[in-house]
């Protein structure tokens, strides 16, 4: 279980505890102070700005779980660093919010375990619940933190109670949640006659090696290690205390004032030391760089240090940072294995309790199969006896009847030789009739194959008479063309005729504007001539300005010759005159 797992868990209950309602959503503003709370508590840089932006007040209500769920993930949970913060005053934080609703302890003051103890049974619980929401301790957890609780007192668990009061719990057997357990603890049926110091020792003892991986330290009064120094050489009685990483040693039990530390890892080891300087029951942890001498009290005590030292190397050569997790995983591991297998013989169980009711099925169809033979055995004596009956009957009926067939026998040749005669009669007969069948069919064929000429002599004719009407057709069609065509051309002389008419109107016509046109002709030739005698005159006057623009257009360069354009100017103007008047004539 991960750190984030961890601390999912306590965050739910404050979450539900906030939900007064239990409708799953918890309002902003609440929200609001649970997250800086978080932030101060985890030790992780306040963010104001992603904290108001969050959670301003708007129209969307209240806020689900999986609605906060984004938020606490991106700037809480992904923010916090392991060993930066004390997870004892987050969870004391989740507990104080969760407690105030949930934990109900004796008014009267009779409960077993006090504010505080309680405080660490909500944690024990959380390490040891499901990882499924809601938390709940599966029976066997329950029975593995009340058998630790008991060793710490040395006490023995009485299972019988335990069942019985998991018996009476309607989810006691798929569970029991925090408050279930609890209540059960406060009860005093499991913790009878006990004192509520021991419990509470009982209790620390099991959170410290629980929740702070203590996997061993001395208990008092005879808790105390003799260390010998590594200067000045001499024995020190301190208080020590084991923990997967590292081996920490004290001035007393109160842990106020810390000596030293030893860390452990994959490379140490633990070795026993024969006595020596006064000293018995020694032991020695051997590091890369300095080797550490200790003395027990007696040898079980030196035979627990160093097994739990062994154990702290062990984990740190697997990688692994807690004892109790892999505990937890294995026995984890373990229920789910019992759960298959017991799933599997309950499979198996109900598998051969089909297999025993098939058989017995089976038997039974074999007991009714065997009446059935019994039955079928005498039906078959009854059967063969009736048709031995029947069969002497029957032969007694076929002597009768072969008695009587010899009689009939006589009476046959008799008819027999009568029927020859009658039958050489009709011999006789069939092959007259033979004959005549034959020149029957002759006739006959002779009849179908003059029908077959009939019927071709028809079919002739009728394709005949389908030429010759198709023929008509295309007669017929033929004149109706020549009818229109005949029409037709009546019509288009008809047309031509009024063309010629319309045509001699406009030659006539036209003649008299051709006459007309040789008039005007004369009056314009003399107007022409006319013309190009002022044409001619004002060539000559126009003469002089013509040699200017050419001048003006085309400058004279060094070394051109003087272009003569004496015949420049107007003169071109007479070809077209000319043209023009062709054009008249």
């Amino acid at each position: 279980m991960d750190l984030r797992a961890e601390l999912l868990k306590s965050i739910w209950y404050a979450f539900t505890a906030l939900d007064v309602e239990k409708s799953g959503k918890v309002s902003k503003s609440q929200l609001k102070v649970l997250s800086h709370n978080l932030y101060t508590v985890l030790c992780i840089p306040h963010d104001p700005v992603a904290l108001e932006e969050h959670f301003r007040d708007d129209d969307d209500g209240p806020v689900s779980s999986q609605g906060y769920m984004p938020y606490l993930n991106k700037y809480i949970l992904d923010k916090v660093e392991e060993g930066a913060f004390v997870k004892e005053n987050f969870d004391e934080l989740c507990w104080t919010l969760t407690a105030k609703k949930n934990y109900k302890p004796d008014r009267n003051g009779n409960s077993v375990v006090s504010h505080q103890d309680a405080f660490k049974l909500w944690c024990l619980f959380n390490f040891l619940s499901e990882d499924k929401y809601p938390l709940v301790m599966v029976p066997d957890e329950v029975e593995y933190l009340l058998k630790k609780i008991c060793t710490a007192m040395n006490v023995e668990l009485n299972s019988c109670d335990l069942d019985d009061y998991l018996s009476q719990e309607p989810q006691g057997q798929g569970g029991l949640t925090v408050w279930q357990f609890l209540d059960m603890v406060n009860s005093g049926r499991l913790l009878r006659g006990i004192e509520q110091e021991a419990i509470s020792m009982a209790v620390e003892e099991v959170y410290q090696e629980v929740i702070e991986d203590v996997l061993k330290q001395a208990r008092s009064p005879r808790g105390y290690l003799w260390k010998k120094g590594q200067l000045r050489r001499n024995w020190s009685e301190r208080w020590f205390m084991l923990k997967p990483s590292v081996l920490s040693y004290y001035m007393s039990e109160e842990r106020k004032e810390k000596k030293g530390s030893i860390t452990l890892d994959k490379h140490c080891c633990v070795e026993v030391l024969p006595d020596r300087d006064g000293k018995r029951c020694m032991f020695c942890v051997k590091t890369s760089s300095r080797t550490y001498e200790m003395s027990a009290s007696d040898t079980r005590q030196r035979q627990e240090w160093t097994l739990a030292i062994q154990t702290a190397i062990r984990l740190q050569a697997e990688g692994k940072k807690s004892l109790h997790k892999d505990l937890k995983q294995k026995r984890r591991e373990q229920r789910e294995q019992r759960e298959q297998r017991k799933a599997a013989k309950e499979e198996e169980t109900q598998r051969l309790k089909q297999l025993q009711e098939e058989k017995e099925r089976k038997l039974q169809e074999l007991e009714l199969l065997k009446e059935a033979q019994r039955q079928a055995e005498i039906l078959l004596q009854e059967e063969e006896q009736r048709r031995r009956q029947q069969h002497e009957e029957m032969q007694r009926t076929l002597e009768i009847q072969l008695r009587e067939a010899e009689q009939a026998r006589a009476s046959m040749q008799a008819e027999m030789v009568l029927k020859e005669a009658e039958a050489e009669r009709q011999r006789k007969r069939i092959m007259e009739l033979e004959e005549m069948q034959e020149r029957l069919q002759e006739a006959l064929q002779q009849e179908v194959k003059a029908r077959h000429d009939e019927e071709s002599v028809r079919y002739a004719q009728a394709r005949l008479l389908a030429e010759e009407e198709e023929k008509l057709k295309q007669l017929m069609k033929l004149k109706e063309e020549q009818e229109e065509y005949i029409i037709k051309t009546q019509l288009e002389k008809q047309v031509l005729k009024q063309e010629m008419e319309n045509k001699n109107k406009c030659l006539e016509e036209a003649q008299k504007q051709l006459e007309e046109v040789r008039v005007n002709r004369q009056r314009v030739d003399q107007d022409v001539m006319a013309a190009q005698r002022k044409l001619r005159q004002a060539s000559t006057n126009v003469k002089h300005w013509n040699v200017q623009m050419n001048r003006l257009m085309h400058p004279i360069e060094p070394g051109d010759k003087r272009t003569n354009i004496s015949g420049g100017g107007f003169a071109g103007y007479q070809p077209i005159l000319c043209q023009r008047d062709s054009s008249l004539k």
